[in-house]
């Protein structure tokens, strides 16, 4: 992984060897999209609006929090939501699976998992997400589906297209992949309604920030202390997300002592992996956590993020659902 994030995000020859690679990956991702975009293929519809919030880079970027500040939001004007995911690395059988806040994260994907649990609202999960949109359409009453990434899923119409950017890393070297982290060019971003920065934004950007004070414990949620009162301890801190060094900065940030244990993103835990040979506390993040409850002890600390906006982001979106909702 840390040869991989050398390419990527720094300097190496390999991003150069690479370099052919990506070209064909390039043409292929490209001739992909015009077959939708000049419709020689129609995307698949369904009666109601689906909102994509994706990315264009390879690893976390911050869409999970974003999809759920999205359905709080969409509650307030009155929308009845529902999520669809892909359930990456779920192992299920059968798809569409209809996802609850006890669904196990093996079987229809950690995100799907935790998005159930935040949300409280009807979430779906398929490889095919259109077939997980249909699904909740069947069996729920809501009137607009979110799309947990899928921005690449060109066989799904979609009404509104929202791109979440790291704001530290933003496009690494800026090539396709294998030599960079890119899906599609960095000129993609021209296409869509909203780009949003986890970070700093610049010009044409929406600025979105990651907030956690409070820490639940792992195993008994009814616990919770300030992340705060923390300050000046050591602990533990596992992440396994796409940028792992974000979540330790966090907890920095806030004063502590972090003992760093990066995981790869999507990291199926074991109870070894988060028992260490000492009394000290072990923070995680959520997504983790949802793979980790039914081992956990009294040491085991989550911490839950919320996303925040601009009142800008906020009207922008707002008009553009207006413009939905007039056709």
């Amino acid at each position: 992984m840390k040869k991989i994030e050398t390419i990527w995000y720094g300097q190496s020859p390999w991003q150069y060897i690479l370099l052919p690679l990506s070209g064909l990956f390039f043409l292929l991702s490209t001739l992909k999209r015009w077959i939708y975009l000049f419709g020689l293929v129609k995307p698949q519809q369904v009666s109601v609006p689906i909102i994509v919030v994706g990315n264009i880079s390879v690893g976390g970027t911050g869409k999970t929090p974003l999809v759920a500040w999205m359905v709080d939001h969409l509650r307030t004007l009155g929308y009845k939501p529902a999520i669809i995911s892909r359930g990456y690395g779920g192992k299920a059988k059968k798809w569409p699976q209809q996802v609850r806040s006890d669904s196990d994260p093996e079987m229809v994907g950690d995100e799907t998992v935790l998005l159930a649990r935040r949300c409280q609202c009807p979430v779906a999960a398929a490889p095919q997400r259109i077939n997980a949109a249909r699904a909740l359409l069947k069996h729920t009453d809501c009137d607009i589906i979110i799309s947990d990434d899928g921005l690449q899923h060109y066989d799904m119409h979609r009404d509104l297209e929202i791109v979440v950017v790291d704001g530290v890393r933003r496009f690494g070297n800026g090539y396709c992949l294998p030599a960079g982290p890119l899906r599609e060019p960095v000129s993609r971003l021209n296409s869509v309604d909203l780009v949003v920065i986890n970070g700093q934004a610049g010009g044409g950007e929406f600025s979105m920030r990651l907030n956690g004070t409070r820490l639940t414990r792992l195993d008994k949620p009814g616990i919770a202390q300030p992340l705060r009162a923390l300050a000046g301890c050591r602990v533990h801190g596992v992440a396994g997300i796409g940028n792992p060094k974000r979540f330790f900065d966090q907890l920095r940030a806030s004063g502590l002592e972090v003992i760093e244990h990066p995981m790869p993103d999507h990291h199926p835990f074991e109870a070894s992996d988060i028992q260490f040979p000492d009394d000290l506390l072990v923070i995680m993040t959520e997504k983790d956590a949802v793979k980790c409850q039914h081992f956990a002890n009294e040491r085991h600390w989550v911490l839950p993020v919320s996303a925040e906006l601009d009142d800008v982001f906020v009207h922008r979106l707002n008009l553009l659902l207006k413009r939905i909702n007039n056709g």
